[in-house]
């Protein structure tokens, strides 16, 4: 169960959301995917559970890393654009479509940002119910 390789739109934050969701389809289904791949008791001679939970654990770090990496690469555009507004509204502060230019952007990069705590509680909820099912079987690097 792979994650999607994908680059977020940084420009326009609804598209930036929809990335996000897209990306985050291997969270959303981690109990289907530990529902049908580990095996139940009586079948658990015919599929290899460590393998199983470690291959699911590395798509899912994998998938962590590179949300978080596309998350803070947005913000970092975003911030750029912040930056270079406030510069622009420092030379010419009568100017009201750049100020309200600045405070659009202002507001999608607190979105942005807030993005970040929403990625951490879905990566939370994703390792605990992972430890939950594969402890047993698969015990992660301790980070």
């Amino acid at each position: 169960m792979a994650a999607p390789d994908e680059t977020l739109n940084c420009e326009d934050f609804s598209m930036f959301q929809e990335g996000l969701k897209v990306m985050r389809t291997i969270d959303d289904r981690i109990v289907h995917a530990l529902n049908t791949t580990l095996p139940t008791v009586s079948f658990s001679g015919k599929v290899d559970a460590t393998q199983t939970c470690k291959e699911l654990y590395e798509s899912l770090m994998k998938a962590h890393l590179s949300r978080d990496k596309a998350i803070k690469t947005c913000i970092a555009q975003k911030s750029e654009v912040v930056a270079r507004l406030r510069e622009e509204r420092e030379k010419d502060s009568e100017d009201l479509k750049l100020i309200k230019q600045l405070r659009k952007e202002q507001t999608n990069l607190k979105l942005m940002q807030s993005e970040l705590n929403v990625e951490e509680v879905v990566n939370d909820r994703s390792l605990k119910i992972f430890t939950e099912r594969c402890r047993i079987h698969y015990q992660p690097p301790k980070v």
